[in-house]
């Protein structure tokens, strides 16, 4: 098939991608391993493309577009690639007396047909990241990119076709109708990457057919700093990745709960540190995908309540949002009930870390939970006693950085995970093998089952 054929319909492009899948041709580790290596030329060759794709749809710079989208992609794409093999092999395991003589194993077989429905905040990273695990477990993939960041949707569904196997790999641009005619052809696996509402609508579709899914959702993840903490480097930490892609990152920190003994210190640290950050020009706003998503945050900042310690302007015309700190606002807000999703960070006054634990726990499970201490009893208490997709502490992020360690939510922020390892493992099927040998054939396991063969069966149990 040429790399310029374009999909009629959901359909057709199922249909060829199983028979493609039928024919074997993706199960071995070559061909795992040449898709591997087309993800790596393609990030290579076509950085300028990604990089002005990036910039249209999000006004994302060059440093980020490199940070967030490509070289974290680049860094998944390798670790894969490396272990690839290793990942593959069946895995011996023991038998209980009952199974002797006999050996037992699993092994990881693909699943078929998935899905991986992509996301505009990051649209190569989390849209290829998941193909990483997809493509490794020698699965076909069809690509549903997000229509709210369409020159990097179209920039997917040109590029993927040209490096990847085109008879493997279909990309479907479009509409949410589109992911719902996709979801009714009964699809082996659905990956998707979004909020927890169209979350919900993805697995009730699925549901229909008994696809399984992977939801990858979001949240209001906390951080909490405590007397203890390094507040410059907190700070630091915290107005980096708070203000990365205009905030519109799932694992963005959400909101601060701050000891009341350094509110005062933390909240000027913080708010020096923006203005440092923003290099002189913290007066303008930070650009949102939308108008949608603008008047969202725009509404969430006039009903917030509390103290508003810099920034708190918004330009519609650019539907731009200025970096903004607001302290103690109302816990009953809309901003302290929504999942931000911007350049706006609350930041709220507890009187001891249990204050700050009984606060997050009362709310649903966050994608991430984040502590600033210096004490290891602190660390302890915050990862017994609070339940998150991923901790870091004294930093934030790198849980998701990292394709040694599973990547997902628990609870409203999701259900399974991927990267590295986990990626392969979610997209494959452990398959539980025994090879027994035809002799011995003792009769004790067959009928009729006497009292005499009763008592020995019981011995084995």
């Amino acid at each position: 098939m040429s790399v310029d054929v374009i999909e009629t319909s959901p359909a057709s492009a199922v249909a060829r991608l199983r028979a493609t899948f039928a024919s074997g041709r993706t199960r071995s580790a070559r061909w795992r391993i040449e898709q591997l290596r087309g993800l790596e030329r393609l990030l290579a060759e076509r950085e300028d493309e990604i990089r002005t794709a990036l910039a249209a749809d999000l006004g994302r710079s060059s440093a980020e577009a490199f940070i967030g989208d490509i070289g974290a992609t680049k860094a998944e794409v390798v670790h894969a690639r490396k272990r690839l093999r290793r990942w593959m092999r069946p895995r011996r395991t023991g038998l209980p007396l009952t199974a002797l003589p006999g050996r037992g194993w699993f092994q990881y077989e693909p699943l078929g047909v998935v899905l991986v429905i992509g996301p505009w905040n990051y649209p190569f990273y989390l849209t290829i990241g998941p193909m990483v695990g997809a493509l490794a477990a020698g699965n076909c993939v069809v690509v549903k990119p997000s229509e709210h960041a369409p020159r990097s949707s179209a920039a997917l569904a040109e590029l993927l076709p040209r490096y990847l196997d085109p008879e493997a790999v279909a990309v479907l641009e479009g509409d949410a109708e589109v992911t719902q005619d996709l979801l009714a052809q009964g699809l082996d696996h659905a990956f998707f990457t979004g909020g927890t509402e169209i979350g919900r609508e993805v697995m009730r579709a699925a549901a229909a057919r008994l696809t399984p899914v992977t939801l990858e959702l979001g949240g209001k993840s906390p951080v909490i700093v405590t007397a203890a903490a390094d507040l410059e480097v907190a700070a630091r930490r915290i107005a980096w990745l708070k203000l990365m892609n205009s905030g519109q990152t799932c694992i963005a920190p959400d909101y601060v709960l701050v000891e009341r003994a350094v509110r005062d210190e933390f909240l000027d640290l913080l708010a020096s540190t923006m203005r440092t950050f923003r290099a002189g020009d913290h007066e303008s706003g930070m650009r949102v995908v939308n108008e949608r998503q603008f008047t969202r945050l725009a509404g969430l900042l006039g009903t917030s309540g509390g103290e508003v310690v810099i920034g708190g302007g918004a330009d519609r015309a650019a539907t731009a949002i200025q970096p903004t700190v607001v302290a103690d606002p109302d816990p009953d807000s809309a901003l302290m009930g929504q999942e931000i999703f911007g350049p706006i960070l609350p930041v709220l006054t507890v009187d001891s870390l249990d204050e700050a634990i009984a606060f997050v726990n009362a709310r649903p499970k966050p994608l991430a939970a984040y502590l600033f201490s210096r004490r290891r009893g602190e660390h302890r208490a915050v990862l017994d006693r609070t339940s998150s997709g991923g901790v870091v502490i004294n930093h934030l992020a790198f849980h998701c950085m990292s394709p040694q360690l599973p990547f997902g939510g628990v609870g409203d922020s999701g259900i399974g995970s991927y990267h590295g390892k986990w990626g392969f493992e979610t997209f494959s099927h452990r398959k539980a093998v025994v090879s027994k040998p035809s002799r011995p054939d003792l009769s004790l396991l067959y009928p009729p089952y006497t009292d005499s063969k009763m008592r020995i069966i019981r011995r084995f149990f």
